[in-house]
């Protein structure tokens, strides 16, 4: 069973693939035309994600349970978890102690949102990134997003790069089925950068 907050239905923690899933925002930097909550939806799986508050650090701990019985914890939900960056970390710290195996999903804009370079604060705490690439290119990438901040597409790309000398597997992953995506180049891009490939399906989420 999912662990929810006593005021609401959503879920803080849920579990899929013998990975433990971290919801800890609902708030976004983008605004993607393919994600469910822009189309009707909070719902991955059988989980209902909207949060109608943000659960604390301890609430996050607590939710999360013990690490022992999950492959890898991961910061994922129908939000962008670097945007509680702080909570984000202090959480990783005191699940790794416990002996978890940190992951962030992520869209590679932190360093846009928070403006300086925050990939450094990710050695230590956090095991493996993934970063949503989407797009080969910044004007298909714009279309798909709708990011809130100008060049965030060429943000995700420097991310991407920086990022890769804090942690030790950083894999970029595109949407096979989007409209005018080049998952060929994608995958070039991700080779120059020199980080992993991971190529998703289009509405299949969770």
């Amino acid at each position: 069973m999912a662990e929810q907050t006593e005021s609401q239905t959503a879920t803080i923690a849920y579990t899929l693939h013998g990975n433990r899933y971290l919801n800890i925002t609902s708030r976004c930097t983008l605004r993607c035309a393919f994600c469910p909550k822009f189309n009707g939806s909070w719902e991955v799986q059988q989980y209902e994600l909207r949060l109608y508050d943000e659960p604390s650090a301890d609430e996050i701990v607590a939710a999360a349970g013990s690490p022992s019985g999950y492959r890898e914890i991961v910061f994922c939900g129908l939000g962008e978890p670097t945007r509680r960056l702080d909570v984000m970390l202090e959480v990783a710290g005191r699940l790794r102690n416990k002996g978890a195996s940190i992951r962030v999903n992520t869209d590679g804009l932190a360093n846009l949102i928070h403006g300086r370079d925050v990939t450094p604060e990710f050695a230590v705490l956090v095991d493996a990134v993934s970063i949503s690439m989407n797009a080969h290119n910044e004007p298909t990438y714009n279309r798909h997003c709708r990011p809130r901040h100008p060049q965030a597409f060429s943000a995700m790309l420097e991310f991407s790069q920086l990022v890769q000398q804090h942690v030790p597997e950083v894999v970029m992953t595109a949407i096979d089925g989007l409209p005018g995506v080049d998952i060929t180049a994608c995958q070039g891009i991700a080779d120059e950068i020199g980080v992993g490939f991971r190529r998703r399906v289009l509405d299949v989420v969770g």
